[in-house]
């Protein structure tokens, strides 16, 4: 477990779910209506002004896009008042913009905090990932393993046949023949339609049945995901992909050098840090924001890496305030 952080105040890990639970109120309202672009742009609008209240020296590092793509929440832009702590932030306000536009499960807003250089600044490429849960032995895991090889390797480590482990899979075109070759061993698959944040959090929870994530994502979730996995335990691989010399250049602007690197969890989530995600849409972790008459509850988890600590958060928030 890593020593708690003298910058990460314990005031930061309830004022995360303040922040989280702007972005969800924000977006819920735009749940179904099946505007992407809108739901995204109030859950960005409301998670920035909420981070700008508070005191603290922040710096995106993983945001919406580089400063010219994204006006606001784009990686390297200053938040907090500037006078706190200097603090690194991985954010993404809509994980899963498609999932809320039709109102399907796993929605969420979600951010974590490091101290300045805990967060590996990835650019907004495509990443290889693989994670497990807590309990199994250090390297259980490999990306230069095939997927019948590191499913056997969990099995044997559970103490279970390769046909009793699920894995979970982003469903996609590009994991036909990762998908197959996971039936083939008789594993069972659930295949979510976005939000791999979630996904990968899953195989820390038993009541998921999941034991591993395979296959590939979005860089930044796959740090967003890191960091909640630094908090309860578990491992994780990961690996960039790039499809373009643009891509690559992209990396070397933000330090990444060695391409080809196999980044494992405790290098992509350094030291101690805190996860917040709260719920948009109902779904695995969480439940999503409900709306009644004069009031609108909101659900969050919080977790702190030092101390091992998850805390989850019911929120009502009266509308007439």
């Amino acid at each position: 477990m890593p020593q708690a952080s003298k910058v990460l105040d314990r005031v930061l890990v309830l004022e995360m779910v303040r922040v989280t639970e702007a972005a969800a109120i924000a977006a819920s309202q735009l749940t179904g209506r099946g505007d992407e672009k809108a739901a995204d742009a109030a859950a960005v609008e409301a998670m920035r002004a909420a981070l700008n209240e508070l005191d603290m020296d922040g710096t995106v590092v993983i945001g919406e896009g580089e400063r010219d793509e994204a006006p606001m929440l784009y990686i390297g832009e200053k938040v907090g008042t500037g006078n706190g702590p200097a603090i690194d932030i991985a954010l993404d306000p809509l994980e899963g913009t498609t999932i809320c536009a039709k109102s399907g499960p796993n929605s969420l807003a979600v951010l974590a905090i490091a101290e300045a250089g805990g967060l590996l600044n990835a650019p907004d490429v495509y990443m290889d990932k693989l994670a497990v849960g807590p309990g199994l032995p250090a390297g259980v895991i490999d990306l230069d393993r095939t997927p019948t090889q590191n499913v056997e390797a969990i099995a044997a480590a559970k103490g279970v046949r390769p046909q009793d482990i699920v894995a979970c899979v982003l469903d996609r075109p590009r994991h036909e023949a990762l998908i197959a070759e996971l039936r083939a061993l008789g594993c069972g698959v659930v295949l979510i339609g976005d939000g791999d944040v979630a996904g990968v959090i899953a195989t820390s929870d038993p009541d998921t049945t999941i034991d591993v994530y395979m296959g590939s994502g979005g860089a930044p979730e796959g740090v967003l995901a890191c960091a909640a996995l630094r908090c309860v335990g578990g491992q994780f691989k990961g690996r960039l992909l790039f499809r373009n010399d643009d891509e690559r250049a992209r990396a070397r602007k933000w330090g990444i050098e060695d391409l080809d690197r196999q980044y494992d969890l405790k290098e992509l989530a350094k030291g101690d840090c805190i996860f917040a995600a709260t719920g948009v849409t109902d779904g695995s972790l969480l439940e999503g924001v409900k709306r009644r008459r004069d009031k609108m509850t909101t659900e969050s988890v919080v977790m702190r890496a030092s101390s091992g600590t998850v805390r989850w958060v019911r929120g009502e928030h009266r509308l007439e305030r």
